[in-house]
């Protein structure tokens, strides 16, 4: 297939011992610096109000201060001791029962806006509970019915003088995990000038490799599986117990009596939220199963389709399901607990008027690339090195002037890709007006984005591991940026460029009659 369109210019990185900058595909330098080494697999970067970086390690639990110049790292907090489980991802099968390690750990981290002004409150979130841990073997549930995981969420009192985080208070500690698609981001956000917390969550992976055989709640809106949640960030003392941090005026509550934290519906496994300060806008990215990862506009109370609507309700995923194994004990054509998908439209139109399309999507394939793939799937042919996906993680909005050309930029950072992926929006924040442009491609996974409070650095966290799920493996692969920090200082432009601006197209039997133009890439066709 050959590509078209397509905005990525930029050379791979660290391909030179001496190489300190690499220049941008519209002609933007860089300076690279790495800020931290030797970290257990970052998975949040922050730069927070005090001007450091503020790093949770995913595989070692624990939360850091590092500061950006001079790499300084403080300890604020391990929480290793408040999981009932092992690092089984270091030990041996044959001494565990080859019990799995979850999706990521530690995962999101939210540093109050107000830190410095009288909310001295941090929040995290991270796997505490495993169900299997004392049971013999793997210690999950037979027939590819989950390993069964629990998420917290707790808030923590930051001491500016000992450095350290201290006095938890448990926010919600009945969030399900799993081994995949656990989602994780965290932020604050703030809603008709009051702050809130909003948590993603992913579906478990229910539909798929080791729990292909686990019931998919990402639909049923009173499970907490494939959402995102809303919490306060202070208690209501008007209310006792968990439901002192469920705000009353939830989209799902039914009762006041049992709050219910959902916000948004249909979600696979979303790693990035971000808040538009100017527009009051929340943004949200999700990992797509064989294509189509989605950048969503998070509405209070609407339905982002999945498992029913993979991408737009364009069509490609008809007669087709969100999952499929080799597995034929497992239930319908494609061996899944996934539903069979006969029409995206009909299943669009049957959610109503609460099914939102996606604002953009990395990469619409073509229903006849996906007819063809899951055949493949289902007799054992598992590589994904034909999947149209970025594995989009963390995002974060550029609102700086600092670099020409960025301003009002949704900035996604891609574990697949290896690379940050830049969108413009519009003025009003409902649309993306660019085309999708490519930065800083590295044999990497990065996991998370952060930008310095004056718009001039850009920050990214790698994955210390190759792999988090799914078919892709290690293959005994070396990257040099494991489990780094790494610094981009912008320092000029070398020619004044703009990417075009996609023009509208009809859809037929969309919920949105106009959805951009796409470029369509795939990571392995790009030299």
């Amino acid at each position: 297939m050959k590509l078209k369109w397509l905005v990525w210019l930029c050379l791979p990185l660290f391909t030179n011992a001496q190489t300190d900058t690499v220049t941008g595909p519209l002609g933007e330098k860089f300076a690279v610096k790495t800020v931290a080494r030797n970290l257990s697999d970052p998975w949040e970067i922050t730069y927070g109000p005090d001007k450091h970086l503020w790093i949770t390690e995913a595989r070692g639990y624990r939360v850091s201060r590092i500061h950006p110049r001079t790499g300084e790292k403080q300890i604020l907090l391990n929480l290793s001791n408040r999981k009932n489980f092992q690092r089984y991802d270091v030990i041996a099968d044959s001494l565990d029962g080859g019990k799995p390690w979850p999706q990521s750990g530690l995962m999101g981290m939210a540093v109050h806006p107000l830190l410095q002004k009288g909310m001295p409150y941090v929040y995290v979130a991270y796997l505490y509970y495993f169900e299997g841990a004392d049971q013999s073997g793997t210690g999950c549930l037979p027939g590819r019915k989950g390993c069964i995981f629990r998420t917290r969420i707790e808030r923590y009192q930051y001491d500016s003088i000992a450095h350290t985080l201290t006095n938890p208070v448990t926010i919600c500690e009945s969030i399900p995990g799993s081994n995949d698609h656990n989602g994780g981001r965290l932020i604050i956000a703030p809603v008709n000038q009051q702050y809130f917390l909003f948590y993603s969550v992913g579906d478990m992976g229910a539909g798929q490799y080791d729990n292909a055989g686990r019931e998919n709640h990402a639909q049923d809106e009173m499970s907490y599986e494939g959402k995102i949640l809303r919490f306060h960030t202070l208690p209501d003392s008007s209310a006792a117990g968990p439901n002192a941090w469920i705000p009353a005026d939830n989209p799902f509550n039914p009762s006041q009596q049992h709050r219910n934290a959902v916000w948004s519906v249909g979600h696979r496994n979303p790693q990035g939220l971000v808040h538009h300060p100017a527009t009051g806008k929340l943004y949200e990215v999700e990992h797509g199963p064989f294509s189509d990862d989605e950048i969503n506009m998070i509405e209070r109370g609407k339905n982002y389709g999945h498992p029913l609507v993979i991408g737009y309700n364009d069509g490609n995923y008809n007669q087709l399901a969100a999952g499929a194994t080799a597995d034929s004990t497992l239930p319908g054509k494609w061996h899944t607990s996934y539903p069979f998908i006969h029409s995206e439209q009909e299943n669009a139109r049957a959610i109503g008027p609460d099914y939102r399309n996606p604002m953009n999507s990395l990469y619409p394939a073509a229903g006849r690339m996906l007819s063809a793939l899951l055949p493949k799937i289902i007799t054992g042919n598992n590589e994904n090195k034909e999947w149209l996906s970025e594995a989009p993680a963390g995002m974060t909005l550029y609102t700086s002037n600092a670099i020409p050309g960025w301003h009002n930029s949704l900035l996604i950072a891609t574990l697949k890709g290896g690379r940050l992926v830049r969108l413009q929006l519009n003025n009003t924040g409902d649309s993306i007006i660019s085309d999708t442009v490519m930065y800083f491609r590295d044999q990497v996974r990065y996991r998370d984005v952060a930008v310095s409070a004056d718009g001039w650095k850009i920050y990214l966290a790698t994955d210390s591991a190759t792999r988090s799920s799914g078919p892709s493996g290690d293959k005994g692969i070396e990257y040099e940026n494991r489990g780094v920090i790494l610094e981009f200082t912008y320092i000029g432009k070398s020619k004044p460029a703009a990417p075009p601006v996609p023009a509208p197209v009809p859809v037929s039997g969309s919920a949105s009659p106009l959805i951009p133009a796409h470029r369509y890439y795939s990571y392995n066709e790009v030299p």
